[in-house]
């Protein structure tokens, strides 16, 4: 298991997070080469982390459908 660090990432809330504290996903889009994402109500969890082409190609068929 590779240890990736993570404690310069800059987080940002999505977009399509509710404002009551439900469905709240971040992204840290300032790290090279890949994409960690978290659920915002529990950081402490950790980061799934992706390759950034994976994460486009998920983020395109997002917004396909």
């Amino acid at each position: 298991m590779r240890v990736i660090d993570l404690s310069n990432a800059t987080w940002r809330k999505s977009s399509y997070s509710n404002s009551d504290g439900g469905n709240c996903v971040e992204v840290a889009p300032n790290i090279p080469s890949i994409v960690p994402v978290r659920d915002s109500k529990d950081p402490a969890r950790g980061a799934l982390v992706f390759e950034v082409a994976a994460w486009a190609c998920f983020i395109a068929d997002v917004k396909r459908d």
